[in-house]
């Protein structure tokens, strides 16, 4: 009897407790919604429990609502929604003897979290790290090399015993870190895409694009104040030669896979290059120095060529490597030289080898490579309406396709034009008073022997025009109405300078003294040669020709 008035007692004290719980949360002011398994709705704060006279506790990764007095819910699960897109489950169990109700909260919408954080691309981690990288070995082995002269004799005897005692160890472990060197070097093993060449390639495309990308960046931005206009002829002109060269050429993977993009920069330098990515900068210089469009499409095919085989990745590569084996030598040289001044010095001699024997070679071999592709590139071109390029270029040259090309609308680019090109370069340094280096200190080709090997490379690239429909060429070769226009001139002036002497020599005889006779005049460092004139062009020596 007692103990049903008391439970009776107990059950009414809890809806008391429960009942003023509840109107205690009705009484809040913050946006909030608890759904009772889908009964009712109250309006509360996020902090509900600590109004509600309750408290969280976490142990181990569980939530425990501890109340001060005995509570039992009913229903036994509450739905929290709060205002901050959190919705929250809590199921709450009729509490065991020790007065601890077990929350289990379900989260049903997740955090919203910042994008991921964009890594450096390979190469820009390498071309940062390649200095630093040598600073380290100059200390190490400086640090070797004190630490080896302030040792007393006897324990540098003891040292050569234990090193001669586990030689066979060291052995093994150098054995075992050429074997790794090996393996690293045929896994990353690569077949050149248009060559088939085999070649090592340690950096990814994806991370030699990401840094092409901030490298045009820059260019644009270096660039900003140069840049032609799209509507100039010359950026047209540039433009149609480069879509022409891709539409001929779709046959190549890479080709199609590459957004190209021209920019035409107003600059004196002879000069024009291509970005992995497929950003094209030209220099008005370079189209000054072309003498027709022929010559231009081989050069805009040469340094296309460049990007299509991936030869900066290679480059960049191969230089990687010779770095890592640089370092370990450089590393000796500062442990091994008694003074720094010959450290120094043997660390320039190593340098130097370096770039004579692995970098300026490997460099020359991938421009002669570019030579090749690009001659193939120029073979396979061919334009439907040839007076497109004429209006977009120049009137001047309208003679010049006439002498050469007649009036054939389906023309194709002459692949003899890349040896012509060359031949002129070499003139133009001549004519600027450029300094003549030799080739094994250069990093490109001497212009006489790219001169060689396109003369032995045409035959093949006239059997590839042949193959793509274009009609015959003329029988005039460009390359031996260049000769002929160079040795004209050149006997012209021969007979000028002797007539001038001979005219000196008489009048010195009479006793008259005169001023020193004219010589060819030579161009002015840094201003821009007009290479299209009496001396390069094809089409103005015919009339040197018919003297």
């Amino acid at each position: 009897m007692f103990s049903a008035f008391y439970k009776q007692v107990y059950t009414r004290l809890e809806k008391l407790d429960m009942l003023c719980t509840l109107t205690s949360i009705s009484r809040l002011r913050f946006h909030s919604v608890i759904r009772c398994c889908g009964a009712r709705h109250f309006h509360c704060r996020p902090s509900l429990f600590a109004s509600a006279r309750t408290s969280l506790m976490r142990t181990n990764s569980s939530f425990y609502l501890k109340p001060r007095g005995p509570v039992t819910v009913s229903p036994p699960s509450l739905c929290l929604r709060s205002g901050f897109r959190l919705d929250t489950c809590i199921t709450a169990f009729r509490p065991p003897p020790v007065h601890r109700v077990p929350l289990i909260v379900q989260s049903k919408r997740e955090f919203h979290s910042s994008g991921r954080l964009r890594a450096l691309p390979a190469p820009l981690i390498w071309l940062v790290l390649k200095p630093l990288q040598k600073f380290m070995a100059i200390i190490l082995g400086r640090s070797i090399r004190k630490w080896w002269m302030a040792l007393p004799p006897n324990k540098k005897q003891l040292f050569r015993e234990w090193t001669w005692r586990r030689r066979w160890h060291l052995l093994g472990a150098g054995l075992g870190m050429l074997i790794f060197i090996s393996l690293l070097f045929l896994t990353h093993l690569d077949e050149s895409p248009i060559t088939g060449r085999t070649r090592l390639l340690l950096f990814s495309k994806e991370a030699f694009m990401e840094l092409a990308r901030s490298t045009a960046e820059a260019y644009m931005e270096e660039f900003k104040d140069s840049l032609i206009a799209p509507s100039d002829h010359r950026h047209q002109a540039v433009e149609l030669v480069v879509q022409t060269l891709v539409q001929r050429n779709k046959d190549i993977a890479e080709m199609s896979s590459v957004p190209w993009t021209v920019h035409v920069v107003d600059g004196t330098p002879i000069n024009a290059f291509v970005l992995p990515n497929g950003e094209i900068f030209v220099f008005t210089g370079m189209l000054d120095a072309v003498a027709d469009i022929h010559q231009l499409v081989f050069v805009l095919g040469h340094e296309m060529a460049h990007a299509l085989i991936g030869h900066a990745a290679e480059q960049a590569s191969l230089s990687h490597v010779v770095d890592l084996l640089s370092v370990i030598l450089l590393t000796a040289i500062w442990a091994i030289c008694p003074r720094d001044s010959l450290a120094l010095l043997g660390q320039w001699i190593q340098s130097k080898l370096v770039q004579f024997l692995f970098e300026r070679p490997y460099s020359r071999k991938l421009e002669a490579e570019a030579d090749r592709v690009g001659l193939q590139l120029a073979a396979k071109l061919r334009k439907t309406v040839l007076s497109v390029f004429i209006a977009v270029w120049s009137p001047s040259f309208l003679s010049q396709y006439d002498v050469c090309m007649g009036a054939n609308s389906h023309a194709c680019a002459d692949v003899r034009a890349g040896t012509v090109f060359w031949q002129q370069m070499e003139i133009n340094d001549q004519l600027t008073g450029q300094p003549t280096v030799p080739e094994w200190l250069s990093t490109h080709p001497s212009h006489q022997n790219r001169v060689r090997q396109l003369d032995r490379l045409v035959p093949e690239a006239l059997e590839l025009r042949a193959r793509c429909d274009c009609p015959a060429l003329p029988e005039v070769d460009p390359r031996v109405v260049f000769y002929q226009s160079v040795q004209l001139l050149l006997d012209k002036i021969e007979k000028q300078e002797m007539m001038e002497k001979k005219e000196k020599n008489e009048k010195e005889t009479a006793g008259v003294m005169l001023p020193h006779p004219q010589t060819l005049p030579v161009l002015a460092q840094g201003s821009p040669p007009q290479l299209g004139g009496v001396l390069v062009t094809s089409a103005l020596p015919q009339t040197l020709l018919s003297k």
